[in-house]
């Protein structure tokens, strides 16, 4: 009876009826879009995940209500000093939220601020109907919050918003308030409308000198920052997987995701926390989308570098117990018995990444050792091992046993080569790595190798 009268005072009309082991309160027609409309703007009145809350479809009831959205803009003006602004308007169900959306040097920023956080709540709520994802913050030690959003962000919202403000971009040149093409770049991406995957904003993805380069640009401080932070939730380390490039003189700044940083992405989306493998799967999928957009040639650089990773440890040592590898010619019959690694220092301090595989060649069991370190400007991931003079046959038929169990673990044959002391060297790439990185006896410490030596 109680929610009953509640109701009511909002104009609601409910039916309280005994349905044996509980009370039912219950509404339809207006009186369930009115209700829908209040879970719209305040949220459910019971905590999320309360049994009581009976499934009503509540979701589609919220969104039918959110479609009641009323936006509106009025109020152009030159603020002393500073950019053009004028005040956008978003109402539903008799409330209305008014926003200061300013013309800036480099961006369109509109905000939103009260020392009344359920105000600026309510105002990110609306926003977020509206299409565009914007966080609740606090001014620092202040009582006071806010809440902004950015050309990207506003472009990737609703048409209505979208075209809103469009018009109020065209009035400002109009009145010759705004340089035009300046406005020209604002307005086509507020009529395309821009794809940001659950809240990312817009990063480029494209190839340079055949390297894949995935960046996000602002000249706003906050959103590089803010990014910054997404990233460092995610799993990702400055420095190592990403670096930052803060704005400067009104210039752009950049977040820069390293080619480590992708790869390490793809391996949080399988082996990272609960929480990791969600924002990483969503990263993931979003950089996907943005390099098939850029073009045949980065989607395939971007797939191929994810599913490398993905890769790792989908294979077993019992995957390769047997197996028939060529090298140079002649055909090895290859059994591999174990499979190990580690991470040790060396005596300059380096940290070294050794694989030790057991296997037996045509008969010939033995114990091979591979060593990886860094090396050169590129900081490049390079594996060596040495052939043993009083291995059956000599170094030269040891080596090229090493190589075809090489082979037959990472489908790439290594490079073998003499040196002038008579000592047969082996020596792996990057390409290697990745083929060990596949078996799970191996991957997780060729990732801890991988992530704790690139270059910071």
């Amino acid at each position: 009876m109680l929610w009953g009268a509640v109701l009511a005072t909002h104009g609601i009309e409910a039916e309280v009826r005994d349905a044996g082991s509980a009370f039912l309160v219950a509404t339809s027609g207006v009186g369930a879009a009115r209700l829908a409309g209040l879970y719209f703007l305040f949220g459910p009145p019971l905590l999320e995940g309360d049994e009581r809350i009976i499934n009503h479809k509540l979701a589609e009831a919220v969104k039918l209500a959110a479609e009641g959205l009323n936006i509106s803009w009025e109020g152009l003006r030159r603020t002393e000093g500073g950019p053009v602004a004028a005040d956008l308007i978003i109402s539903e169900a008799g409330v209305a939220v008014k926003y200061t959306v300013y013309l800036r040097i480099h961006d369109i920023r509109l905000q939103f601020q009260s020392t009344d956080r359920s105000r600026v709540e309510l105002a990110a709520r609306l926003l977020k109907q509206a299409g565009v994802s914007a966080d609740v913050k606090k001014e620092g030690g202040r009582d006071r919050w806010y809440v902004h959003a950015y050309t990207d962000m506003l472009a990737a919202g609703r048409e209505e918003l979208r075209k809103v403000l469009a018009e109020f971009v065209r009035s400002a040149v109009e009145k010759g308030w705004v340089d035009a093409g300046k406005a020209e770049r604002w307005l086509e991406k507020l009529e395309k409308g821009l794809t940001l995957k659950k809240g990312w904003p817009r990063y480029n993805v494209m190839l340079k000198n055949g390297a894949l380069m995935v960046r996000f640009g602002s000249t706003n401080p906050a959103s590089i920052e803010r990014e910054t932070q997404r990233l460092r939730e995610l799993g990702l380390v400055e420095g190592v997987h990403f670096s930052v490039r803060m704005p400067e003189g009104g210039g752009k700044g950049y977040v820069y995701i390293l080619k480590e940083g992708l790869k390490h992405a793809a391996w949080l989306s399988i082996y990272g926390s609960e929480e990791q493998r969600k924002l990483a799967a969503e990263f993931v999928e979003y950089i996907l989308k943005r390099a098939k957009e850029a073009g045949k040639d980065v989607y395939e650089k971007a797939r191929k570098i994810v599913e490398k990773v993905k890769a790792r440890d989908s294979l077993r040592l019992a995957d390769v117990r047997r197996a028939e590898v060529e090298v140079k010619g002649r055909t090895y019959v290859v059994k591999v018995v174990g499979l190990s690694a580690k991470l040790e220092e060396s005596q300059s301090g380096k940290l070294l990444l050794r694989i030790k595989i057991t296997a037996e060649v045509d008969g010939v069991l033995r114990e091979y050792g591979i060593t990886y370190g860094r090396y050169g400007k590129l900081n490049a991931a390079l594996g060596f091992a040495v052939a043993r003079a009083d291995a059956p046959g000599g170094r030269e038929a040891d080596a090229k046993r090493l190589a075809a169990v090489i082979k037959a673990l990472t489908g790439e044959e290594p490079r073998i080569r003499r040196r002038s002391d008579g000592t047969i060297e082996l020596k792996c790439g990057r390409e290697h790595l990745d083929g060990f990185a596949r078996y799970a006896e191996l991957a997780e410490t060729i990732e801890k190798w991988l992530e704790e030596t690139s270059r910071r």
